[in-house]
């Protein structure tokens, strides 16, 4: 019997109906929903006395969508793996050769645009599957496993049933939590600065000048009565030119996406959480409908660390700047940017599939959030092939005896890459002033300060500081935010990201712990090490090995001598309204609960109220802290579902 064509199996069907139109009818493709195998989840799944090899399992829900697969492999000679191109993507295509390769033609073809010319190159050219980067990929699935699956049943014996430790997510509840701190612990310094607003003799235009020394120190003003007998020493005093200095700066465009960047934009320009960006994202990647034209990818494969762009993008993104902006935009070569630390340049950076899918061109045919995330990428792109803009920036000392004060200007001489800004930024100026000469004193304005912490983490700075430490990969960072987020370690507040009480009672039990696990440099070299497995540097199961033993007696320590926070139970005086017995401040997967004294005979709980009485009338129930599916932090009654009042705030 003949042999029907090819079997192309993608991870999306989004994805399968995009590359489908571009591949004749010789080609059948089809989704596999993502990983096929998995460890199993009732048991670790790995074999610590055999170079932890892992036992690999068809997921439960897969089942079905493997038996389909196998139906459409039969009568077919050649098989296609597609999946994406990172180390997720190979091991995927790696299960399923192993699945259905046997006696067929497995080819792995990767493709980082979903655009005809893309696809069409990739099938040209197939290669086999890269078994370094399938290692990579177990190594990181198997260390993640013995951590979770070592860790989470000790928080469960020592805290509350369904709580979950991980390699990762640990250290990024550290990083929120250590910060935490430090902003509850902060005391505010107070300080004062001191301007003078000035203007040249006889013209009408005033400007500012902060006071920058005294006596040739910097002003240490640290409280009113302070500044006050600065003010009073400058009474009277004349006020001249000291000095003037004009340079002309330039301000060069960012680097094009990668995936921390284009969160991090993401969530700063859009409030778009880590999550969201990525699934939007995706969808721009694996294709839409845009008019006429087949399903078409618009951005290139957003799970990536590159800043590198291809040849033939940059030469389409240069003819564009030149027809429509000028060649005075145009640079003399392309502008490159510096790789950070072990970025994957055989990747490209996130950028649009054609420049000249403007934004105003898509609009129609994209919903809200694809379009802002479209128009984002659309002008980072562009913007990143640009001349930088260049300002002259002016400075002028200005000195009333001991005192001198500085005042800054700046005006743009050539726009550059901001003429994609919409918002244009005012020109800052200062009248022409020359040295020596005496200036007006209108006002002496001081004013209060007090030092204020480093920020709460939010999405975008969490992402930053876990790439600058080496925290995970591209593909981890969003995951590992809503991971905290669902074990209630952290919630969202006003865009910040806050750790609740379990957060800190979790963390500070993993760090008295496994200080090894919990060490941001320690995380950071791991993930190196990973990058060497990929590059074939490394035997995978040698990173495990080193890593493993030195936990196994952690891990022992711990089952011993870690506090147990479950018969630390603490007796309150309200009462049990089913036995009579007193109800006790417990620890849950949710944090603190109150839970009747006489369990497990009676096992009546609820949530502890804030103390602040419902305002619908008639109720007289109690506001309970509450968290939704997205993090957000509420308060609900406690009479619920009888009353069904919510608020995002507590009344004053």
């Amino acid at each position: 019997m003949k042999k029907k064509g090819s079997l192309v199996i993608v991870e999306s069907p989004a994805k399968a109906k995009t590359i489908q139109k571009y591949l004749g009818s010789n080609f059948l493709v089809r989704s596999c929903f993502g990983h096929v195998k998995d460890l199993p989840k009732s048991r670790m799944g790995v074999d610590v006395e055999d170079n932890f090899t892992p036992s690999y399992i068809v997921i439960p829900k897969k089942r079905k969508v493997v038996n389909a697969l196998k139906k459409e492999i039969k009568d077919r000679q050649n098989l296609y793996l597609a999946s994406d191109e990172d180390r997720e993507g190979e091991a995927i295509s790696w299960h399923l050769k192993n699945i259905l390769g046997e006696g067929k033609n497995a080819y792995r073809v990767t493709f980082h645009e979903i655009t005809k010319e893309a696809i069409q190159a990739s099938f040209e050219d197939p290669h086999e599957i890269d078994l370094n980067k399938v290692n990579a990929q177990q190594a990181r699935r198997v260390l993640d496993r013995i951590v979770g699956y070592s860790l989470s049943p000790l928080l469960w014996k020592k805290v509350g049933k369904g709580l979950s430790a991980g390699r990762v997510q640990s250290v990024a509840l550290r990083l929120i939590v250590e910060r935490e701190r430090e902003v509850l612990s902060f005391i505010p310094q107070e300080y004062w600065d001191i301007e003078a607003l000035l203007n040249k003799i006889d013209f009408e235009d005033f400007f500012k000048a902060k006071l920058i020394s005294i006596n040739g120190e910097k002003p240490d003003l640290k409280n009113l009565s302070l500044t006050e007998e600065a003010i009073k020493a400058l009474e009277n005093k004349e006020f001249f030119v000291q000095k003037v200095e004009e340079k002309e700066k330039k301000q060069n465009a960012s680097a094009p996406f990668t995936t921390s960047t284009l969160q991090q934009e993401s969530f700063n320009k859009l409030k778009f959480s880590a999550g969201k960006t990525m699934f939007v994202a995706q969808q721009l990647y694996e294709g839409l409908e845009v008019g006429e034209e087949s399903p078409v990818g618009l951005i290139t494969y957003m799970r990536t660390d590159s800043v590198k762009i291809a040849n033939s993008a940059l030469t389409s993104i240069r003819e564009f700047i030149a027809e429509k902006f000028g060649a005075e935009y145009l640079p003399d070569v392309p502008n490159v940017y510096k790789k950070k630390g072990r970025s994957q340049e055989a990747h490209e950076a996130i950028r649009t599939t054609s420049i000249y899918r403007t934004p105003e061109a898509m609009q129609h045919y994209l919903n809200q959030d694809q379009f802002k995330l479209y128009e984002l990428i659309w002008r980072r792109t562009l913007a990143s092939q640009m001349n930088p803009a260049v300002y002259l920036s002016r400075m002028v000392n200005i000195t009333a005896d001991e005192f001198i004060f500085r005042a800054t200007g700046r005006k743009m001489l050539f726009a550059g890459f901001t003429i994609l800004i919409s918002k244009e930024e005012e020109d800052k100026t200062l009248p022409d002033l020359t040295v020596g000469e005496k200036l007006q004193l209108k006002e002496i304005i001081p004013s209060q300060h007090f030092t204020k912490p480093s920020p709460k983490y939010n999405e975008a700075s969490l992402v930053k500081i876990m790439e600058e430490k080496g925290i995970g990969r591209p593909s981890t960072y969003a995951p590992t935010i809503q991971t905290l987020i669902v074990r209630d370690y952290i919630y969202r507040r006003g865009g910040q990201l806050v750790p609740t009480d379990l957060g800190f009672l979790v963390i500070d039990l993993l760090i008295e712990h496994f200080p090894k696990v919990l060490d941001l440099g320690f995380t950071a070299n791991i993930e190196e090490d990973l990058d060497k497995v990929e590059e074939g540097q490394v035997v995978w199961f040698e990173v495990v090995k080193e890593f493993y033993q030195p936990f196994l007696e952690q891990l022992e320590n711990a089952k011993e001598k870690m506090r147990d926070v479950k018969l630390e139970a603490q007796e309150t005086d309200q009462i049990c309204e089913l036995c009579g017995k007193n109800m006790l401040i417990k620890w849950g997967r949710n944090g603190r609960f109150l839970g009747c004294s006489g369990y497990p005979d009676c096992k009546n709980s609820k949530a502890i109220t804030t103390g602040i009485s419902c305002t619908e009338e008639g109720c007289g129930g109690e506001l309970v802290k509450k968290k939704s599916g997205k993090g957000r932090v509420f308060y609900g009654c406690s009479n619920y579902p009888e009353c069904r009042f919510t608020t995002s705030k507590l009344p004053e």
